[in-house]
């Protein structure tokens, strides 16, 4: 329960702050509502980022204690202030051409006009984190030094191609042409050039971690700072969250135009997802749960092809959660098999 104990004040925080903010603009009526509202925003960013905790775990865990402070402190700030709400203000103002000043007001005092400027950049934005996220589901099915597979000859065979270092990339440009057929014409050039920078991006962080990494082993002055390449993990992370957030953002738009209230609510469960991750690392989840990383790259490697989907057709976000949960809920069972039958083969050799 420690784990979740900021969470839970930051929580209570953010739930009174929206009572209040609901109170000034709509009595008791708007407080409960803002209320209720917030709440649901938490839960959902909570069960649509799940996954997200599982794959920030696997990276996390091999972490020491600063850098996991460091990714529950200044990467909170970097997920809620600068994802939850300077990413959906920039937009607008790019787009808008309008100043900071006036984009926060158009935020606070027209929020249908703010939504509007933001729901028209969908597909760039979908192009851009769904590349990234598949990126990340790839590289793990063509990973060829994972021993365990989850999908037994199949999931080995893909793996084994992992020897083709290009496949992942090749695959991701195939998805990011292939999305042009469902963008409209008028956003193929947009989108194509948000989805090569989605890729670009993903490959600089690899190359960042393995340059870090190269002057760990050899003892580089850098490597006393900086341990086992932990910034550009830190970048990964940051970026793998800024990917999941991209789609939560715009989908809560569907549920209240209030800014406000949507940055509130979907901090809660920002909040929640970073100490999951850490509770997950703590109990050595990963361990106890061997196919768990796997459901979670799985539900994200679906997750980024419904964001692909989503430039032409409206998924709803309840159907993207419960696809992740099922794929998490498969893997804890097939755990649970794998160990009841390791457990009964060491009884049987003894």
């Amino acid at each position: 329960m420690r784990h979740f104990s900021g969470s839970i004040f930051v929580a209570i925080i953010c739930l009174s702050l929206a009572t209040w903010w609901g109170f000034e603009h709509g009595g008791v009526t708007g407080a409960l509502t803002a209320f209720g509202v917030a709440l649901i925003l938490g839960i959902m960013e909570v069960s649509l980022s799940f996954d997200n905790a599982v794959v920030n775990a696997s990276v996390l865990k091999n972490w020491d204690e600063f850098w996991q402070r460091l990714f529950l402190t200044v990467g909170i700030v970097v997920a809620v202030f600068g994802m939850r709400l300077l990413f959906p203000l920039v937009i607008v103002a790019q787009t808008a051409d309008l100043g900071a000043a006036e984009v926060w007001n158009l935020a606070l005092h027209s929020p249908h006009e703010f939504s509007a400027y933001l729901t028209k950049h969908h597909d760039e934005v979908a192009a851009f984190g769904g590349v990234f996220l598949l990126l990340v589901f790839l590289n793990f099915i063509f990973d060829e030094d994972k021993e365990l597979h989850w999908l037994g000859h199949v999931e080995e065979k893909m793996s084994s191609y992992g020897k083709i270092q290009a496949v992942p990339i090749f695959i991701a440009l195939l998805v990011v042409l292939g999305s042009l057929t469902l963008a409209e014409e008028s956003n193929h050039l947009v989108v194509l050039t948000a989805g090569v920078w989605g890729i670009i991006i993903y490959v600089g962080v690899d190359i960042l971690s393995n340059m870090l990494e190269k002057e760990d082993a050899e003892g580089g002055d850098l490597a006393k700072v900086v341990k086992s390449g932990s910034i550009g993990g830190f970048l990964y992370l940051e970026i793998l969250d800024a990917s999941f957030s991209f789609d939560g953002v715009i989908g809560a738009f569907a549920i209240t135009n209030d800014v406000v209230i949507i940055m509130l609510g979907l901090a809660i469960g920002a909040m929640f997802v970073r100490s999951t991750t850490v509770y997950l690392v703590k109990q050595g989840t990963l361990d106890e749960y061997v196919y768990l990383e796997h459901g979670a790259h799985y539900a994200i490697g679906i997750l980024a092809l419904i964001m692909f989907i989503t430039m032409k057709f409206h998924v709803p976000e309840i159907v993207t959660g419960l696809i992740g949960i099922a794929f998490i809920a498969a893997s804890v069972w097939s755990s649970l098999n794998y160990r009841k039958t390791h457990a009964e083969g060491a009884e049987d050799n003894d």
